[in-house]
């Protein structure tokens, strides 16, 4: 076995990497890039608010509408996907003579989009 530097000098019990220790959890409701592009422009207002208070607001606002703004297409284009997939799987069961094995197949499908609006509706509740 060879001698590995960095799990060397981490502390003791502490022998994965961070990304291998997180527990994966639901997928952002923004894009990374959009987010800091948010965020990037909210620390600039906090960061000018001593010199040009009232243009440090006015654009911690405009930050503000442009997060909502971005989360209310992303949650419609989320919703669009989630409806086409059950959508079409209501298509599909009254075109075909549906046999057990594809009933079983579409209930677990409508049941993964249902799983998937109780998650997103319950994080718009904790938000």
């Amino acid at each position: 076995m060879m001698y590995d530097q960095t799990r060397a000098q981490q502390p003791a019990g502490q022998n994965r990497p961070t990304a291998e220790r997180r527990t994966p959890g639901p997928e952002p409701l923004l894009p990374s890039a959009e987010r800091e592009q948010v965020l990037q422009r909210l620390r600039h207002a906090l960061n000018t608010f001593a010199d040009t208070p009232r243009d440090a607001l006015a654009e911690a606002e405009s930050a503000y509408d442009e997060a909502i703004a971005q989360l209310v297409n992303a949650l419609a284009a989320r919703r669009e996907l989630l409806r086409a997939a059950w959508a079409d799987q209501d298509t599909a069961a009254t075109a075909d003579a549906a046999e057990p094995a594809d009933l079983t197949s579409q209930s677990d499908e409508l049941r993964h989009a249902l799983r998937q609006y109780r998650e997103i509706t319950q994080r718009l509740l904790q938000l």
